[in-house]
């Protein structure tokens, strides 16, 4: 297996629908990674995507298991587990969309097995790598009470799974790594308009230490929204993601001490790739042998507290 850092990387994508094409596509545009191939098990999709890179095309993932240093693995989450562990017991690293695995027994033996051959174990969980947390990272500290919104137009692609592992999943990622308090409970509601999945959420998380989170996703929304905010002591920080916006307002002492001023500054981040940010995340960790920053451990998590919100959401 190639390991060194200046070696030309050759790198696969398992799954060639919307989104690993795009992932094919990120692959093919960065210097020194090869895109070797391709592959679906509707192997003219795999043909057509792998033509306009410059590449081949397969239709089983063990064709290309000796080909590849590292894999994309962008299929319906119920194959996760069964893909992942094809590469990963021959020692290619991983790169698995999510959510992580469909169980928790997959994903943690997914972390075991990888940790077993020294393999790069990463999870999708694209929104870490979103330019706006370069700003909004730096404002939040202990936040007491967090919202976000997370709905759009519905799109058949996603709805194998609930909501909540389609959409909500992200933010639930996102509002673990700013709260390390073990959660204490979960309120939540969810129903199914057009799939036979919840399509429209709402969640109430509450920690141990005090912190609530409020979380809603939706497929079934006329308009997409990308936001989530923070409330903390003197501050709130608003992060909306389509618009590449951090808004900041602090509360300062005021001349008069019985009146305190509000402060704030907006910035516009701008557009932001945060699909080839984390792709090249990936392919770093895959040359240096560093932990990725979103790893089988951080996938897992946020996969067993969405797990924990729809065993709720089915007994309510």
């Amino acid at each position: 297996m190639m390991r060194g850092k200046a070696d030309r990387l050759r790198v696969g994508v398992v799954g060639a629908g919307y989104l690993g094409s795009f992932h094919a596509e990120k692959y093919a545009s960065m210097d020194g990674v090869e895109l070797v191939g391709v592959v679906d098990i509707d192997h003219a999709q795999a043909r057509t995507v792998a033509e306009r890179l410059g590449t081949r095309g397969y239709a089983r993932s063990e064709e290309i298991y000796s080909l590849v240093d590292a894999v994309s693995i962008v299929v319906p989450t119920s194959q996760h587990h069964a893909v992942a562990r094809g590469f990963i017991r021959r020692g290619v690293d991983v790169m698995i969309e999510k959510p992580m695995t469909a169980t928790l027994p997959e994903a943690s033996e997914l972390i075991r097995m990888a940790k077993q051959r020294d393999c790069i174990l990463q999870v999708g969980h694209l929104e870490r790598f979103n330019e706006v947390w370069k700003t909004a990272g730096l404002a939040i500290d202990k936040p007491r009470f967090i919202e976000a919104h997370r709905i759009g137009p519905f799109q058949a692609r996603g709805t194998d799974v609930d909501v909540i592992l389609d959409l909500m999943i992200h933010d639930i990622d996102i509002v673990l790594k700013y709260v390390p308090a073990p959660v204490k409970s979960i309120d939540s509601v969810g129903v199914p308009v057009l799939s036979s999945n919840a399509d429209i959420a709402n969640v109430r998380i509450h920690f141990q230490d005090g912190t609530v989170a409020n979380l809603t996703a939706s497929r079934v929304s006329a308009k997409r929204t990308r936001k989530i905010r923070f409330f903390q002591r003197d501050a709130y920080v608003s992060v909306d993601y389509d618009a590449g916006k951090v808004q900041v307002f602090r509360r300062i002492a005021g001349s008069d001490e019985s009146s305190p001023e509000i402060v704030g500054h907006e910035q516009e981040v701008g557009e932001s790739d945060a699909l080839r940010t984390e792709l090249e995340a990936f392919v770093e960790s895959v040359r240096t042998r560093e932990p990725p920053e979103v790893g089988g451990a951080e996938g897992k998590k946020a996969l067993q507290v969405a797990l924990r919100i729809l065993r709720k959401m089915r007994t309510a």
